[in-house]
């Protein structure tokens, strides 16, 4: 299965798209991961994507579909893969759509989480994380026993700079701005599945299992 995993920031692609791996054997896909690799090991495209990055600008989606490209072509992925934060906007799917069928292997599927706006900003903002051992918690929907404190250890808990609401709030703008567009996209390609992002993790997991059973 050759699908995406759509979402605004915290409606849980990453956690999900870990275990749909796993329970697939298909590589999930992160941009992010693919660029900090090729910087890493010095490839052509890695040595382009570094430049940009030094100077202070974004990656042309070029070099990103480069990228995919060369991951897509390797062994673990003939199987089937799950795209996580690419395409980012319809100018990144019509460039994706392209490249993948010049290969003759289009998406058979597109997978939309589904999550409240309001819920979305309690993820996101209530996030609070141990100093100590990195364990992760949320004030309103999985809070520590006792206040600021690690129940694993003791540690004290903080809010990272960037889980503030006035930034979260851009992203979640620039999501609806620029990647929302993506749900009306695929959905004209009728390949475009959505499964409400609320309530337990493994329901959501075997919603979304249930799909990719079926594409």
């Amino acid at each position: 299965m050759r699908t995406v995993l759509l979402g605004a920031p915290g409606s849980g692609k990453g956690t999900q798209g870990v275990v749909l791996s796993k329970k697939f054997n298909i590589p999930q896909i992160s941009t992010g991961d693919l660029l900090r690799a090729a910087v890493k090991a010095g490839s052509e495209l890695g040595k382009q994507a570094k430049s940009a990055m030094d100077a202070g600008a974004l990656v042309s989606d070029d070099i990103v579909i480069g990228l995919i490209r060369e991951r897509l072509s390797e062994e673990d992925a003939l199987n089937g893969y799950i795209l996580d934060g690419f395409p980012r906007n319809i100018p990144q799917a019509e460039a994706l759509d392209s490249m993948l069928d010049q290969l003759g292997q289009p998406l058979q599927g597109v997978v939309l989480l589904n999550v409240p706006f309001e819920e979305l900003m309690q993820r996101l903002t209530g996030r609070r994380t141990c100093k100590d051992c990195g364990a992760i918690y949320n004030v309103h929907l999985s809070p520590p026993k006792k206040a600021d404190h690690c129940d694993s250890c003791g540690g004290d808990l903080f809010q990272r700079e960037d889980d503030n609401e006035e930034t979260i709030g851009n992203r979640l703008k620039v999501y609806e701005e620029q990647t929302a567009p993506l749900i009306g996209y695929y959905k004209n390609q009728h390949i475009l599945h959505t499964i409400q992002g609320t309530g337990d993790v493994d329901e959501i997991t075997s919603a979304v299992g249930a799909v990719f059973d079926t594409i």
